[in-house]
């Protein structure tokens, strides 16, 4: 694999200060020493080393246009030590709600906000609201970290399939069994201080300055716990193996529903939230309903809780249909993306597994793009429904597997949706994975394909040079027999137009995986520029509601969410 080559670096240690004064970027060959990049520091001030004063890296990426001369890129700030993380205390909004003074001791119990879901979203609401002494009350349907994470090893390894705690129901949320990257394409200062907290609960303080920061799944499941242990310290309360059932809004009704839509236009409000009813699980198996008097829900159910979106619907709460994409995980082996990537350079000690990032518009104008690439990684058993086969990528901090995948999807619109309405997309989730688990043989064995088959138009009947990393294992076939005609026809028009970009891409011997149907929430919870869906009190957040993509995305719109409640109670 080769990549086209772009410009060439700058000379080696060349240095361009920024018009501020305080900041400018450095670049060095790779294998530098610290004096050298002292050096290179210096001299981008112009002033002697022993002059230079207190200094810090803010940003730190490889440069690999040029292929003969990969580069490290620095950007630095003098003037200060490095800083301290703060975490949201940084955040302006939150510091009226975090001053010292009443912390509500005495809140009572349906005066304490209720957050649904303990994905990135749900946590990081959750952790401000505590902070501001209010006390949130989580019901997370699926198990604590350690227990959630013994039922996805049993279930990796052939056993059954929990329903409520799995890759995606359970502490921590889906991301917790991914890569756990931390990129977006947001520019919030919301997004530094997810960061910050982070470090706080553990994550290398390395993704303060990398461009592209990462945490693993194997750490991410300490993070998780810290940060759920500072908001139980803090008077929180964590309610597993509990599930979000119904809810009550005052006056909200089909009928009335439509009645007030027709007078007071698509923002109106539908009624009050009163009550939530919930169930838990008990040992035996099963479960016990109880109705809970509330005031504010924060509802970050995630991308899959399907039953809740279903309820939902049924109360009226305006929900619409939005684009997703599905597809299939896609395989190579790393050491072939390393050289596609560094060229002569790949191995070098100080270069990490490299990264890709794709995307073609064709023709037909839907567009086919790389997602979640997850370097060293595998491909893992996602699903959250018996009958159903789904797939998604995942990689420890490390990412030494022999394996890079990614997510290689086409762009689904509510019109290829089978069924009309605000649930569309998720009986086109639904029928495309179940077919996915028929014809891997209905044990959650994943149908699998050659790349090089794919487009000749053949069944695999076996691997080449790529072993699949999914477990419990692959059935080979053909996945024309699980995907939509036009999903099928979008990925043999992309395959060859991606391979023009990163040599190599569309290898014979890469491995395709399906399916994967759960890239993003296939339905948008509509919400006011309050936060508040028009059933008031109710706000729906983060990846499940359709207002995130991701780890980062999802953190930060919890954070928004908080802030809105915090000034329902008068604190911000």
């Amino acid at each position: 694999m080769t990549r086209r080559p772009g410009k060439p670096a700058p000379s080696t240690g060349s240095g361009l200060v920024q018009a501020d004064g305080k900041t400018c970027s450095v670049r060095l060959p790779l294998g530098h020493t610290p004096a050298e990049l002292t050096h290179s520091v210096a001299r981008a001030f112009r002033c002697p080393a022993g002059q230079l004063g207190a200094w810090h890296i803010l940003r730190q990426s490889i440069d690999a246009r040029h292929k003969g001369d990969i580069q490290i890129q620095y950007t630095i700030a003098r003037g200060q030590a490095a800083p301290v993380p703060t975490g949201l205390t940084a955040i302006p909004a939150f510091k009226a709600a975090f001053a010292p003074g009443p912390r509500f001791p005495d809140l009572p119990e349906h005066e304490r906000p209720v957050i649904i879901g303990s994905g990135p979203a749900g946590l990081f609401a959750a952790l401000a609201l505590a902070r501001a002494g209010l006390r949130p009350r989580i019901i997370e349907r699926g198990q604590p970290i350690g227990r959630r994470k013994m039922a996805v090893d049993r279930f990796w390894a052939g056993g059954l399939l929990d329903p409520e705690n799995n890759v995606q129901f359970g502490e921590g949320g889906a991301g917790t069994f991914s890569d756990g990257k931390l990129t977006t394409n947001l520019k919030d200062p919301r997004c530094q201080a997810v960061l910050e907290e982070l470090v706080l609960a553990g994550a290398p303080a390395s993704i303060l300055v990398e461009s592209k920061p990462h945490v693993g799944t194997d750490l991410l499941c300490g993070v998780v716990t810290t940060i759920r242990q500072s908001i139980e310290q803090l008077g929180g309360t964590f309610y597993f193996g509990t599930r979000l059932d119904d809810l009550v809004c005052v006056a909200a009704s089909h009928e009335g529903a439509a009645k007030d839509s027709a007078a007071s236009g698509a923002d109106g409000p539908i009624g009050q939230l009163e009550q939530i009813v919930v169930s838990r699980q008990l040992e035996d198996g099963t479960r016990l309903s109880e109705t809970w008097p509330v005031r504010e829900v924060i509802l970050a159910i995630g991308h899959s809780a399907r039953d809740t979106m279903m309820m939902l619907e049924k109360q009226g709460i305006p929900l619409v249909a939005k684009p997703f994409s599905l597809g299939v995980r896609i395989e190579h082996l790393q050491c072939k993306i390393n050289q596609s990537q560094y060229g002569p350079q790949a191995g070098h000690p100080a270069l990490p597994p490299a990264e890709y990032k794709l995307a073609v518009h064709l023709p037909s104008g839907r567009s086919v793009y790389t997602f979640c690439m997850c370097p060293g990684g595998q491909v893992v058993a996602s699903a959250s429904e018996a009958g159903g086969l789904v797939t998604n990528g995942m990689s420890f901090h490390a990412r030494d597997q022999d394996n890079a995948n990614s997510a290689l999807l086409v762009e689904v619109r509510p019109e290829d949706f089978p069924e009309p309405g605000p649930l569309g997309g998720i009986h086109l989730q639904r029928q495309i994975e179940q077919h996915a688990f028929a014809l891997g043989g209905r044990h959650y064995r994943a149908p699998a394909q050659l790349a090089g088959d794919f487009l000749a138009g053949r069944p695999s009947t076996g691997p080449a040079d790529v072993r699949p990393s999914y477990m419990p294992g692959v059935t080979w076939t053909d996945l024309t027999l699980c995907l939509p005609p036009f999903v099928v026809q979008a990925l043999r028009e992309a395959l060859p137009l991606l391979d023009r970009k990163l040599a190599g891409f569309a290898d014979p011997a890469a491995v395709l995986t399906g399916v994967e149907t759960r890239s993003s929430s296939p339905v948008r919870i509509l919400r006011k520029e309050t936060f508040q869906s028009r059933c008031q009190g109710l706000y729906p957040c983060g990846e499940g509601a359709g207002y995130a993509g991701g780890i980062m995305s999802a953190a930060v719109d919890g954070l928004r969410c908080a802030e809105a409640l915090l000034q329902a109670y008068g604190m911000v």
